[in-house]
C-alpha cells in the first residue's frame, strides 16, 4: 500500500509542476496538416494530386516558394496543408486515407512557408 501512496504522490507532484508545460501547447498558435512520416511515394503522389484539384498549388509547382522536385515528402505535405486550410482546419480534412497528421508546429522551412488561417 506505501508504494501506491508513493506513486500516487508522484504523479499528484508531477502533474503540478508541469503545468506551464501544459500551457504552452494550450496556447498553441495554429495548426497544420502535414503526411506522417513514412507515408509511401503512391499515396503522396495520391495527396498531391487530390488537394492540387481542389485548390491553387502553384506554391508547389515550377517557380514555386515551395517547389521541390527531389523532396515529394515536403510537396504533399504544402499541398495538404493548403487543403486543410481552404477547407476550414476541420480534422476529416486532414486524414487523407489516414495519410496525414496534424502538428502543432509550424512545419515552415526557408521561403517555403506554411499557410496558416485563423
Amino acid at each position: 500500500m506505501a508504494k501506491a501512496y508513493i506513486c500516487l504522490s508522484f504523479i499528484i507532484l508531477l502533474y503540478i509542476s508541469s503545468g506551464s508545460v501544459m500551457r504552452v501547447n494550450a496556447q498553441s498558435q495554429g495548426d497544420w496538416c502535414v503526411a506522417k512520416p513514412g507515408t509511401s511515394t503512391e499515396q503522396l503522389l495520391n495527396n498531391l494530386n487530390y488537394a492540387c484539384s481542389k485548390i491553387d498549388c502553384h506554391i508547389v509547382s515550377k517557380g514555386g516558394a515551395c517547389y521541390s522536385p527531389d523532396n515529394l515528402y515536403n510537396q504533399a505535405s504544402v499541398a495538404m496543408n493548403l487543403y486543410y486550410q481552404a477547407e476550414g482546419r476541420h480534422f476529416w480534412n486532414c486524414n487523407f486515407e489516414g495519410s496525414g497528421l496534424i502538428v502543432i508546429t509550424d512545419p515552415s522551412d526557408g521561403c517555403c512557408k506554411y499557410e496558416f488561417r485563423k
